[in-house]
């Protein structure tokens, strides 16, 4: 038996294959990890099954075929996930999806939203390449230290006053 390529170190068979012959996915993580498998197997069919109706309709199963198939998969790292387990509605799980195309290794990061109807979950949608919250760094002037507009006074005396 193979791993599952979901990162999980279960075998494929114990993992993300069940959810790919039509067993309920538990947690949007889980979800998440069989939907990357699916990739990885040429499950075309299971990814479409996973989103939800809206987004099916701009679905195209030939494109994402000829895109899963040119990729060598290589891991999925999975980040922060907030809610999503089985008692909830919605769901959110950040990952990175390691793979090689056309000879170059890319990194596929989102941070993806997940909704649960009729006790299925379901794919809503993801931010690609989301931004990192920016961190504005800035030294505290002390009211002893030289003034910052170049005055060459302390800045209790001067801008500090």
């Amino acid at each position: 038996m193979s791993l599952c390529p979901c990162g999980s170190s279960l075998e494929y068979a114990n993992c993300c294959e069940p959810f790919h012959k039509g067993e309920i996915a538990p947690t949007a993580e889980k979800l998440m990890r069989s939907r990357y498998s699916a990739f990885e197997k040429g499950e075309i069919d299971y990814l479409e099954q996973t989103l939800t109706p809206e987004s099916r309709v701009d679905y195209d199963s030939a494109q994402t075929k000829a895109w899963a198939e040119q990729a060598i998969w290589k891991k999925l790292e999975i980040g922060k996930t907030e809610a999503g387990q089985e008692n909830d509605d919605t769901g959110v799980v950040e990952f990175r999806a390691y793979f090689k195309m056309d000879g170059r290794h890319q990194v596929h990061h989102e941070i993806s939203r997940f909704t649960k109807q009729d006790g299925r979950w379901f794919y809503v949608d993801g931010e690609v390449n989301p931004k990192q919250e920016q961190r504005i760094v800035t030294n505290k002037v002390g009211r002893n230290d030289p003034c910052t507009c170049g005055s060459g006074k302390k800045y209790k005396k001067c801008c500090g006053a």
